[in-house]
């Protein structure tokens, strides 16, 4: 594909569900890695919008997609790629080599001295349930273990979110944890509490799906023309947020919900499901659909 040629869709994708499985962490299901590459090489623009660190993303997603012939599809001019993480806080290009050099925006990162807290927080208190993400950058991320059930980790979660609303609290940050919320001295509320089925994220609150989306279709029409159809993919209420931009700029966009179990939310464009399937097997099923559609196997 030229840099002139206009693909037939470009693909947003949250990680966790769509892409690696909650359960593992990692990419579980085969075809999704030679999928992605089929579509990437075919010249599809494809995005990752998450909150995972640029460090999780490298060696989960881009480590097995490189080995998988990634390096081939990227060296074409024209074919393209992009990451974005910590929901907005970081993004790079992909690239034939990698991860390219990472951007990170300090202005939504938390002060030292509240990541210190929380990260001392769970050492003395919720180590034998969850762990601290040494790789974040710009926001925190307090995630359950891999060796822990998640019906522990759920039972564990809400004493840690209200001792970490209180520490970030009490160093004198605005701060929101579902209803509740605490004002700085300027009467602002910058951070929230965002609880996950697998972790709790303290971030700024011009973090979000929208503004990851907004960034890689900015990186993608600066490297070639956009094509006008669009797919989100995402297993949580706030992935919506990819699309409801795509929409509003005026693109041809459907959102492909991995976890409609949560509730189909009300939008002005179509969702799609991919019938029982949930997570990583929705994931896997949308992508052979389009690589079929496509003639690319």
């Amino acid at each position: 594909m030229t840099s002139t040629a206009i693909a037939p869709i470009g693909l947003l994708f949250d990680v966790d569900g769509p892409i690696a499985s909650p359960v593992s962490r990692s990419i579980a299901i085969p075809s999704i890695i030679d999928d992605l590459v089929l579509l990437a090489a075919s010249g599809v623009p494809i995005a990752f919008i998450t909150g995972r660190s640029d460090a999780f993303i490298r060696d989960e997603v881009i480590t097995p997609l490189l080995a998988a012939g990634l390096a081939d599809a990227l060296a074409v001019e024209g074919n393209r790629m992009f990451g974005v993480f910590e929901k907005g806080a970081a993004w790079t290009p992909v690239t034939a080599d990698g991860l390219g050099d990472v951007v990170v925006d300090e202005s939504v990162a938390l002060p030292d001295v509240v990541v210190d807290e929380v990260r001392r927080l769970v050492a003395a208190s919720f180590s034998d349930t969850m762990f601290f993400d040494e790789t974040k950058r710009a926001m925190i991320s307090v995630e359950q273990r891999t060796d822990v059930s998640h019906d522990d980790f759920l039972a564990a979660q809400p004493e840690f979110n209200e001792a970490s609303f209180a520490a970030v609290a009490a160093h004198g940050l605005g701060v929101r944890y579902g209803d509740r919320e605490v004002k700085d001295a300027a009467g602002q509320v910058p951070f929230r509490l965002d609880p996950t089925i697998i972790s709790t994220d303290i971030e700024s609150v011009l973090l979000d799906k929208d503004r990851g989306a907004e960034r890689a279709l900015e990186y993608f029409a600066a490297s070639g023309p956009l094509p006008r159809l669009w797919r989100s993919v995402g297993d949580s209420r706030s992935d919506y947020l990819m699309a409801d931009h795509l929409h509003s700029a005026g693109y041809d966009v459907a959102h492909v919900d991995v976890r409609p179990a949560d509730g189909i939310l009300d939008r002005p464009y179509d969702i799609i499901t991919e019938g029982d399937l949930i997570h990583d097997e929705a994931g896997a099923a949308f992508l052979g659909y389009w690589v079929t559609k496509l003639g690319l196997r």
